[in-house]
């Protein structure tokens, strides 16, 4: 067998997490990603923490969350034969995947109206922060500016309370998911069509995009959602709830589950009441099932009744650490918790993408390239640039 994406080629300009992100899933899909670092420096998240120490030496556990499978060149985009270079791959490749500002390739002549000039079935996704168009397309902004101005920062947040960001970067790695999406809906169109595309993917329009039940509640009831730390608005009981010990459970319980989740708390009677029998019933009298239930959990071993809603058929989980979720024996089973070889660090942990194909090999966890490590073979093998032009083009800078 094979992977689903072997026959793509992507030439990756990309930075920081986002697109990466994008690229990485596509490589483990059996893409070729090449991915264009900055000479000297590379990818800026080379630098960020935290950091991998080993004998060898030392990388960024941040770099390596998001580049692992694919190849690394060095070009200088700001040079004339680096700009040549990157003209001349993308004359080769199925798709183009760029981050930079507004503006910023075009006047590099890598913009995707003269890439796809040069290659029309050429694939060219453009993610900025605010799109390509728009009284905010100049503006410059991270992950939690979007997460601020998309809306979703202030759902988040306890009753009452400030708001506050999710504990990852929602707006990044939604936005990457999106990329992803997009690049794939763009080649399966090409298919059919012959032609490529240029794809304009912000990330603001990607967390407006999220919204869903939130702008449903304004666009029918004209309600902005008030923060409710784990509540949900609109059904009850849904919520977090502190267990004995100072350990957490998280509930989530439809008209089915009612009754069973009350007899396995000791509360059968109460909850019998027929107000209560319906959600409708139970979000009326919010204040009190909550109390009710948060006193009864409150003396209960968190594991024990998270077995015994587990055999009552109530949906319930408990709230687990990072460490507690990476050891658990469902994740472990699932393989989502992989690893790869790097030649400066050794052996290192992965997520893995988490697909399993019947008809396509699964997924594979790859390392992360080293700096520039690509470069000479991609040069020589992709545009037959021999060994010593590769050193003159290094002795200009330009790689």
């Amino acid at each position: 067998m094979a992977k689903p994406l072997e026959h793509i080629t992507i030439l990756d300009l990309s930075r920081v997490l986002a697109c990466p992100f994008a690229s990485m899933i596509l490589a483990e899909l059996g893409a070729t990603v090449i991915k264009v670092e900055q000479p000297g420096t590379g990818d800026e998240t080379r630098s960020f923490e935290p950091r991998v120490e080993a004998p060898g030496g030392s990388e960024s556990a941040y770099y390596m969350a998001f580049n692992r499978s694919k190849q690394s060149i060095t070009v200088n985009l700001r040079s004339t034969e680096g700009q040549q270079i990157v003209r001349d791959l993308a004359a080769g490749v199925d798709v183009v995947i760029e981050n930079f500002p507004v503006g910023t390739l075009k006047r590099y002549g890598l913009g995707p109206e003269a890439l796809r000039e040069i290659n029309p079935r050429l694939v060219y996704l453009s993610c900025t922060g605010f799109g390509q168009t728009g009284p905010y397309a100049p503006r410059k902004g991270y992950d939690t500016v979007f997460q601020a101005m998309g809306g979703i920062m202030s759902l988040t947040g306890e009753r009452g309370g400030g708001p506050v960001k999710p504990g990852l970067p929602v707006a990044d790695l939604t936005s990457g998911l999106w990329a992803a999406i997009a690049v794939l809906s763009a080649l399966q169109g090409r298919s059919t069509s012959g032609q490529g595309c240029h794809i304009d993917l912000s990330m603001f329009d990607a967390q407006v995009s999220l919204l869903t039940l939130a702008a449903a509640r304004w666009f029918a009831l004209h309600e902005v959602p008030p923060r409710m730390g784990t509540e949900h608005p609109g059904r009850v009981p849904s919520a977090s709830f502190p267990a004995s010990g100072g350990r957490w459970l998280h509930i989530t319980a439809s008209d089915q589950h009612w009754l069973p989740l009350c007899e396995v708390l000791g509360l059968a009677q109460w909850g019998a009441e027929l107000e209560l029998m319906t959600n409708a019933g139970r979000v009326r009298r919010r204040d009190e099932v909550m109390q009710r239930l948060t006193q009864a959990i409150a003396a209960c071993e968190r594991d024990t009744l998270c077995e015994a809603l587990d055999a009552a058929g109530v949906p319930a989980g408990p709230i687990k650490s990072v460490d507690e979720v990476l050891s658990d024996p469902h994740v472990q089973a699932r393989g989502m918790v992989a690893s790869f070889d790097h030649p400066v660090i050794g052996q290192f942990s992965a997520l893995p993408v988490p697909l399993r194909f019947d008809g396509w090999d699964d997924p594979s966890v790859g390392r992360p390239p080293l700096l520039g490590e690509h470069t000479s073979e991609v040069l020589e093998q992709r545009l037959g640039i021999d060994a010593q032009r590769v050193r003159e083009l290094r002795e200009l800078k330009a790689i």
